[in-house]
């Protein structure tokens, strides 16, 4: 038996059934004798036919060929091969229809003839599996009777005509979008499928030229519609829009119920399951405003009514009871084998599984799902309730939990806290039995609904995990960001952490989660807690940290053998614009210097040490190191006015922190910023640039001056461009710019080999930043790298150390390159051997915070002899700060 719709198709004659943008209008007789052609490809034995449900002409053609037929068919989602898998294992199709090598063809499984499915039963037309369905065979069961009762009723409540044109923005294997495919066919009218989605800023204009009187979403569909302001510009063809597939907020109902009525059309709130073919409950639209919670009142045809535990009818209002359908749309039954499809009509009324009431007027409002409650402390904790009362308060989350606790994930950057707070006051809980986490968006099925499963599948797998290692977590943030107090909820971002932390925390991640997650700076320390304990098959490293790890042993290696490797300190500059904008942008932008300043303190604080004891050792303060100015070169360490120019770096990179957010406090640079990052990126590059050609003529300071910022600015610049080069066009345009500057300055008063070696060493660096952010690596080479790179600052300040005091007692003893090779090792296990140290220090102070500490200078002289030594020896006069090289 076929449902009627199909064999009507020719009645119609040439008004338009399907448009695509991409050719013209299908008329329903095309359309029917397009399905008249391919229904005799089938055969007359009744068979179970698959297709791929794509929007596309050839999917509905064989869907529609196939029920007329009188065949059964089960439709496949087209981009979903687990759930294809799931169907072929438990349905095990006789014919397929899909797309192979870009043509549409039926496709017969290889099969022995033992293998052939038994006969599906003879009023089974439809079979679709439900939206809770993940990696487990469950489907609907409909029949041809089903389809047509539904798509009769759902015409008459809308009051489709000839007329109408609906847009298709609904996937055809879930029952929602099939139901407005069978009810605009069922009485002649149009469909029309955009090909794009709806948040695409041409979806509008598309939808405006195709003169569409209906469009009907899902609560997503509708909340991508606000991202591109649709309400305020509807179509001037829409006469009505529907919703169901779910809870959507009241205030975007409220919104676009207004604008409908405003120009005389109507918004239809409603209510289905794949169980009741699709359509169950509807709000007249005249009865919407002031009900936007409800679900109305049963489609045409049917009936709903609520039960009681004990299955006894609640007639008055008020009373939560199951809500209980009855009516032509009723499923024959599920099934989750083969043979199941043999089965005939096993239902005659639906139990939802939700829970509702009836208000005074008439109208029912669903409470919950018997199987979303919790029972916590004697209390019935209805989740969708909690997730009500989180979107009054303009946080969308979906809430799951079991009977000790509850959690909500909220999609976007929600404040836990304030979630938290809202549910123990919805449900009578306490903090200690809700949770809450702020991820960028919700795991959603192909219909679009939230995934619930996964999300439970996560809840309930990490759950002890969770209570086991949070303090653990925890511990790792509070070391670092000591004296900060660290909560649950805080983010590296958000405590404002610098590159150095970063590669620091990534080594305890690393040694915590098994792998540090991508984008784990923006992840709450309790999200972070919660992650599942993995062991990498393909070890990954951040690129950064192993450009990092690689440029300090350049620098240490160049410091000690003069080889012209001299790219290390330019690929750190590098490295800092990029942990500007990666890490820092927000106190950038707001031009928060206290904050800025306050993630350089791990950095200040040795530096400042190292200025005692220079003052301490010579007698005299280094002023000119103390404002941080000593790379400007009017001081001189033969003065002892400023440090030795070993430590120019540190004087540059809290200049560039100060010039960053001067610069970006410019108020047309800020706007710039606030709409593209990017391109007030480029300006800052092209500034740099003319700095970097022009002051150092003006500026004479001789070979001081490659330790100025208009020297090596514009490194900061572009390292700055890699982190927001978001797209292949901006990569491939910064790559582009990166080899012709760095070509440039290669060849730029090349003064020697290592000027060009400098240079053309930072075009692979920038190359692995843009298109190779996290390589795969050997676990060895990981493991080497991590703690070199956590360790990069203190073997930049120690590295000296080796060579010009503790191994001072073997120079002229020993060969000279086993010297060198000593010096190099031993330079950076000292780093090593000191980060470690630093960080036992943080561990201690962050478990016992209120112990004071300090050492006055006389101190420093009783007990660190060996550093007032190394003071007055790193100190010493020599011939050129640079080597006598330009380019160091």
């Amino acid at each position: 038996m076929a449902p009627l719709f199909t064999s009507a198709l020719a009645n119609w004659g040439d008004a338009p059934a399907l448009l695509f943008p991409d050719r013209d209008p299908i008329t329903y007789r095309e359309l029917a004798d397009r399905v008249s052609q391919k229904f005799t490809a089938f055969g007359p034995q009744k068979m179970l036919v698959g297709v791929e449900a794509s929007h596309s002409e050839h999917a509905i053609i064989g869907y529609l060929a196939a029920l007329q037929s009188g065949h059964a068919v089960v439709m496949i989602p087209p981009t979903d091969q687990v759930q294809g898998a799931v169907v072929e294992e438990a349905f095990a199709p006789d014919i397929t229809c899909r797309q192979v090598d870009g043509r549409w063809r039926p496709i017969k499984p290889f099969r022995s003839r033992d293998q052939h499915g038994v006969p599906p039963h003879p009023d089974l037309a439809l079979l679709l599996m439900t939206s809770g369905s993940t990696g487990r065979a469950k489907a609907v069961r409909l029949s041809a009777r089903n389809l047509d009762a539904n798509a009769a009723s759902i015409a008459q409540y809308l009051g489709l005509t000839a007329t109408d044109r609906g847009c298709m923005a609904l996937p055809l294997h879930y029952c929602y979008g099939l139901s407005v495919l069978h009810s605009h066919l069922s009485v002649g009218a149009s469909l029309y499928f955009p090909k794009l989605s709806i948040s695409d800023p041409q979806f509008h204009d598309r939808l405006e030229q195709s003169g569409c009187t209906n469009f009907s979403g899902v609560p997503y569909s509708y909340e991508l519609l606000e991202s591109i302001d649709f309400c305020s510009r509807l179509p001037s063809s829409l006469r009505f829009m529907t919703v169901a597939g779910g809870r959507l907020s009241p205030d975007i109902i409220r919104r676009y119920n207004h604008r409908m009525r405003e120009r005389d059309g109507a918004f239809f709130v409603m209510y289905g399951q794949t169980e009741g073919t699709a359509r169950l409950a509807y709000v007249p639209p005249d009865r919407l405003e002031g009900n936007e919670d409800r679900i109305g009142i049963a489609v045409p045809g049917g009936t709903l009514t609520l039960e009681d535990e004990q299955g006894r009818t609640i007639s008055s209002s008020g009373r939560l009871g199951e809500l209980v359908y009855r009516g032509p749309n009723v499923m024959m039954g599920y099934a989750s084998s083969r043979r199941e499809l043999t089965h005939g009509h096993e239902l005659d009324c639906l139990k939802t599984g939700d829970l509702a009431e009836m208000d005074h007027e008439g109208l029912l409002r669903i409470c919950g799902r018997l199987k979303r409650i919790s029972k916590i402390a004697g209390l019935r904790i209805s989740h969708d309730a909690m997730e009500a009362a989180l979107d009054k308060h303009g946080i969308r989350a979906a809430v799951i939990g079991d009977d000790r606790s509850i959690h909500a994930y909220c999609a976007g950057p929600a404040d836990e806290l304030e979630a938290k707070r809202i549910l123990v006051a919805a449900s009578g809980l306490t903090l200690l039995q809700v949770g809450a986490t702020s991820r960028a968006k919700l795991p959603r099925l192909s219909s679009g609904k939230i995934d619930y499963g996964r999300l439970m599948q996560q809840f309930s797998a990490r759950s002890a995990e969770r209570e086991n290692r949070q303090e653990t977590v925890q511990e790792v943030f509070a070391q670092l960001f000591y004296p900060t107090r660290v909560g649950p909820r805080d983010s590296f971002l958000s405590l404002g952490g610098d590159s150095l932390r970063f590669v620091q925390l990534s080594i305890a991640l690393e040694r915590i989660l098994g792998e540090a997650p991508p984008n784990w700076e923006r992840l709450s320390v309790s999200e972070l807690a919660g992650r599942v304990k993995r062991t990498e098959t393909a070890p990954k490293l951040e690129a950064s940290l192993l450009i990092r790890a690689l440029a300090i042993l350049f620098v240490v290696v160049q410091h000690e053998t003069l080889w012209p490797i001299p790219g290390g300190s330019a690929a750190m500059i590098l490295l800092v614009g990029f942990g500007l904008a990666r890490f820092q942008w927000r106190p950038v932008m707001e031009f928060d210097i206290v904050r800025l300043f306050r993630s350089a303190l791990p950095i200040v604080i040795p530096y400042y040490l190292i200025v005692a004891g220079y003052t301490v050792a010579w007698g005299e303060v280094p002023w000119a190191s103390v404002v941080m100015t000593g790379n400007f070169g009017f001081a001189d360490p033969e003065r002892h006015s400023m440090l030795p120019y070993l430590y120019w770096f540190i004087e540059a990179y809290c200049q560039m922190l100060l010039l960053f957010a001067g610069f970006f406090a410019l108020p047309p640079v800020r706007k710039m910023a606030a709409w593209s990052p990017f391109s007030a990126g480029l300006v800052l590059l092209g500034v740099a640039l003319l700095a970097r050609l022009i002051l150092p003529d003006l500026w004479q300071i001789g070979n001081r001056q490659i330790f100025t910022l208009p020297w090596m600015l514009y490194l900061a610049a572009i390292g700055f461009l890699a982190a927001f080069a978001d797209t292949i066009a901006k990569r491939l345009l910064l790559m582009a710019a990166g080899m012709v500057v760095f070509s440039f300055f290669a060849f730029y008063e090349s003064v020697w080999i290592g000027t060009r070696v400098k240079y053309f060493l930072q075009i692979p660096v920038l190359a692995l930043l843009l298109f190779l952010p996290r390589p795969s690596v050997p676990r060895g080479l990981k493991a080497l790298v991590l703690p070199i790179s956590a360790a990069s600052f203190h073997i930049y300040l120690l590295h000296r150390f080796m060579p010009e005091l503790l191994l001072l007692p073997l120079s002229g003893k020993i060969p000279a390159p086993a010297f060198s090779m000593l010096a190099i090792v031993g330079g950076v296990a000292l780093g090593v051997i000191a980060w470690w140290a630093q960080k036992q220090v943080l561990s201690f102070l962050s478990k016992h915070r209120d112990l004071p500490f300090g050492m006055t200078g006389a101190a420093l002289r009783r007990h660190c002899p060996a550093a007032v030594d190394f003071a007055k020896r790193i100190s010493m006069p020599t011939a050129a700060p640079c080597g006598g090289r330009r380019d160091r």
